[in-house]
């Protein structure tokens, strides 16, 4: 038994939680391995709405257990707020011992170096999850284990602040009071230990024994990775495959069947680079009709058309076996659409991803577009021209596309193949 992968191939917000949402009814463990509340995943059942920021999308599988990872940084109020949408969770939900916390006075570093960056600000959405992976890396951070010994964790809280005085005080930054720190780390211990546990352990021998299906699920999306993506426009960590790893504890042979996901166009979030944005009237349409506004900040997003070298590129990246393409009722009723299948960088035309994405210019292939898609269940009754679509982009990516998804409704989704 290896565990299943699903990964964002474009700048995040792909549509992961519709799809993990529908697979996960074929798996009984559901893992979330990096990033942190500034991610969101939206999901609607039966016209029922429900916006997930931590707790992985198998949630709505009532038999499903759902595994937070050690690679998750941790907001304890955010979680515990999440939890709320919720019954009794205990037995449906784990979080890794290993997983940094954040705490508020990362949101407000977060939002400092922000303001103090200027015009060269990064875009990030404020919720502290830079520095907490800071924090992580310079050895200064605290791990959801330590709220085990709220007394200890306490004193550590208050001889950081103090070591660190005169950063925060650059920044702006007033320390925690005491008292009401104390009262704030025992309210999340009572809300959150119940659920602590060593989840990698708990994960090797579910393999071992080969009895439950797991599926493993990311934020964000590929061109995010602190690592692969357009650098520093990036999150603060490894959003690719390979993160699903280092962010559970598996090693690379535990890892299955690889499905990556992809909208029928191109969305992102915050500043940076992003070759293919429509900044007229159809990149407007594209924002309407797609709803393309931030499941976490509302912010509106930055649309374009599909781009097909960035696809291929983190097809490769992530090993995907697999595409789900998502979001393709957002183009019924475009005249024409485009597919970029090149770019123009320094004097050439190239079809390879260049790390100074910036210098680019999009190579566009145009196809008819076609009236309506939005609801169709069946491949065949796809009207011809966004077969026609399809087609280009799974010869173009070369992966094949097995999933399609025709409206925000889990049953609207066309399956090519047999699922898990």
């Amino acid at each position: 038994m290896r565990a299943d992968l699903i990964v964002g191939i474009q700048w995040g917000d792909e549509g992961k939680g519709k799809v993990v949402d529908l697979l996960a009814q074929e798996y009984e463990i559901v893992c979330r391995y990096q990033g942190g509340h500034n991610a969101g995943h939206t999901i609607v059942v039966d016209g029922r709405t429900i916006a997930l920021h931590l707790i992985p999308s198998g949630i709505l599988n009532p038999q499903a257990l759902n595994i937070i990872g050690n690679g998750v940084v941790l907001s304890p109020q955010a979680l515990i707020q999440e939890m709320e949408q919720f019954d009794d969770l205990r037995g449906r939900l784990l979080i890794s011992d290993k997983a940094h916390l954040i705490f508020s006075y990362h949101e407000e570093i977060d939002r400092a170096k922000e303001r103090l960056r200027g015009k060269n600000a990064i875009g990030t959405t404020g919720r502290g999850i830079g520095p907490a992976y800071a924090d992580k890396v310079s050895r200064q951070g605290h791990r959801v284990g330590e709220l085990r010994d709220v007394a200890r964790l306490h004193e550590k809280i208050l001889d950081y602040f103090a070591t660190n005085e005169a950063y925060f005080k650059a920044l702006g930054v007033e320390p925690p009071k005491p008292q009401a720190l104390r009262a704030e780390l025992e309210r999340y211990q009572e809300a959150l230990a119940p659920f602590i546990a060593d989840v990698t352990g708990y994960l090797w021998e579910a393999l071992r024994e080969g009895k439950r299906p797991i599926l493993l699920e990311g934020a964000q999306g590929t061109m995010l990775d602190i690592d692969h993506g357009t650098y520093p426009y990036v999150t603060s960590s490894n959003t690719i495959a390979a993160g699903a790893c280092t962010g559970l504890g598996l090693a690379p042979r535990d890892i299955g069947r690889t499905i990556g996901i992809a909208k029928a166009y191109c969305t992102r979030v915050g500043n940076g680079p992003f070759p293919t944005e429509e900044l007229g009237p159809e990149g407007e349409r594209l924002r309407q009709q797609g709803h393309e506004f931030g499941t976490t900040t509302g912010r509106p997003r930055r649309c374009g058309w599909f781009d097909a070298v960035a696809a291929r590129y983190a097809c490769r990246l992530n090993g995907c076996d697999e595409v789900a393409l998502m979001k393709l009722d957002v183009l019924d009723g475009f005249e024409r659409v485009r597919i970029c299948v090149a770019y123009r960088y320094r004097g050439e035309e190239i079809d390879y991803l260049p790390s100074d994405l910036e210098e680019v210019e999009p190579v566009y292939i145009e196809l008819e577009g076609w009236d309506r898609v939005r609801g169709i269940r069946d491949y065949q009754a796809l009207p011809p021209q966004a077969r026609a679509y399809i087609d280009r982009i799974e010869a173009l990516i070369q992966t094949p596309i097995t999933i399609i998804s025709t409206s925000p409704d889990r049953r609207d989704t066309i399956l090519r193949k047999e699922g898990p």
